[in-house]
């Protein structure tokens, strides 16, 4: 009998809110770690899950999670619908939550699981924001000389359309990883997968400019010599955050929707790769995606515009 379960056990005879809610803590921190070191899941992914188990353990207040049944994680599953997360989210959650039983039936915390009767969230077919190409245009030309990093932002926006990577794959591309005249780049992608991207001349271009002009001068910033290909202004590597924010500033200077996101170069770059009659296979493989479903959505994208564009122009649409 583990120590973990010996606690629960107390406190499922005690009923002491303050202690239980120190033991489900410690389980969860210990859920974590299977988590990283078992599933061998992403940082990021870890972190959303741990974001999930906070809101869920905090539904749980002086419930006993030894005790729980299927009517009240249904119940939980309803608040979620009620605090009006999005669909991808109360998806999220739902797995989380499944995993956490799972785990701790693996642990021997408990005998049976509940979770495994929670129905699955149906995902609504969400269309994902998609730029058009002449707007992709726009876009990938609106860092200016004037601009402080011109040719790094110029850079950085050609990698992420040009890839359809991940901001964080942009974030964690290195130096060694660009294959520029192989024209392609090795990407590091969820869960430690690895795959090879193709990079178009523009964006390879775009990178030899950056990397002869600038990035040398924001390296020299930084003593421990970075590796990483774009860099801050302080010679670090530069973060999600940042990334972010420079999307957010280019895409407000050509007047795009406020929706605009490093995801949206992604989304895009599937979407036009589907247009142009690419492989589904193929966009899968490139985007790094474990499951084909995942990528059927940029063929609902198409779809969706196919019919848009029907409406508008035939006759007798």
């Amino acid at each position: 009998m583990t120590k973990r379960f010996t606690k629960l056990q107390k406190l499922k005879q005690s009923g002491a809110p303050a202690k239980k809610s120190r033991a489900t803590e410690a389980v969860c921190n210990d859920y974590m770690d299977y988590l990283r070191g078992e599933c061998h899941l992403a940082d990021n992914t870890i972190a959303a899950y741990r974001r999930d188990m906070q809101r869920f353990t905090h539904w749980l207040g002086e419930r006993n999670l030894a005790n729980l049944r299927i009517n009240e994680l249904s119940d939980y599953v309803a608040n979620l619908h009620r605090e009006a997360l999005a669909p991808s989210s109360i998806a999220r959650n739902i797995v989380a939550i499944r995993t956490f039983f799972k785990f701790l039936q693996l642990e021997g915390l408990i005998r049976e699981n509940p979770a495994e009767l929670i129905a699955t969230q149906k995902m609504w077919e969400r269309i994902p924001s998609v730029l058009t190409p002449q707007q992709v245009d726009q876009f990938l030309s609106s860092p200016k000389k004037s601009d402080s990093y011109c040719l790094r932002d110029r850079a950085l926006l050609e990698v992420l359309y040009a890839t359809g990577c991940r901001a964080s794959e942009v974030c964690t591309l290195r130096i060694r990883d660009m294959s520029l005249g192989e024209r392609h780049i090795r990407c590091q992608g969820k869960g430690g997968k690895q795959r090879l991207v193709p990079i178009g001349s523009r964006a390879i271009i775009a990178i030899q400019n950056y990397c002869e002009s600038s990035r040398s001068k924001l390296a020299a910033k930084n003593p421990h010599s970075p590796e990483e290909l774009f860099l801050s202004r302080s010679g670090r590597a530069l973060d999600r955050i940042q990334l972010w924010r420079l999307v957010k500033l280019y895409a407000k200077r050509v007047g795009i929707s406020d929706e605009v996101s490093p995801h949206s170069l992604r989304h895009s770059f599937a979407t036009h790769l589907l247009a142009g009659g690419a492989d589904l296979r193929l966009v899968q493989e490139m985007l790094g995606h474990a499951s084909i479903q995942t990528t059927q959505i940029y063929t609902h994208v198409e779809h969706s515009r196919l019919k848009k564009v029907h409406n508008q122009f035939h006759p007798r649409a």
